[in-house]
């Protein structure tokens, strides 16, 4: 089928428009594509669980019965070993866990030395 000659501008009108509202739509508009929300849900599902699990670990920091000495331990130590003093501690550690988490010792020391302070 041959088409005519009126609808070959519009065709090409419809394709550059169907262009123009993709590059809008991925670059102002918001739209993301399918792996790109995984992972942005991920990553907001995962640092809301180490907010709600905060409070754990300062409970478990609070009932230490050598807090004393772990908080000056802390205050004490060079700022990339901190980390490491509060997982060494088990405060990081989630009861039913086997293992300390980073992300929540790191979360957990930012609350200790404002209590510390």
């Amino acid at each position: 089928m041959k088409t005519p000659k009126w609808l070959k501008p519009g065709i090409f009108g419809a394709l550059a428009g169907a262009v123009m509202i993709a590059v809008a739509g991925f670059s102002w508009g918001g739209w993301v594509t399918g792996s790109n929300a995984t992972r942005i849900a991920s990553t907001m599902s995962h640092d809301k669980v180490i907010e709600a699990l905060v409070p754990v670990c300062l409970d478990i920091a609070r009932t230490d019965t050598n807090r004393a000495a772990k908080l000056t331990e802390i205050r004490e130590a060079s700022a990339y070993k901190r980390r490491d003093i509060v997982m060494a501690a088990g405060w990081a550690t989630v009861p039913g866990s086997q293992a300390p988490d980073r992300d929540l010792a790191q979360a957990c020391m930012g609350k200790l030395e404002l209590d510390a302070s």
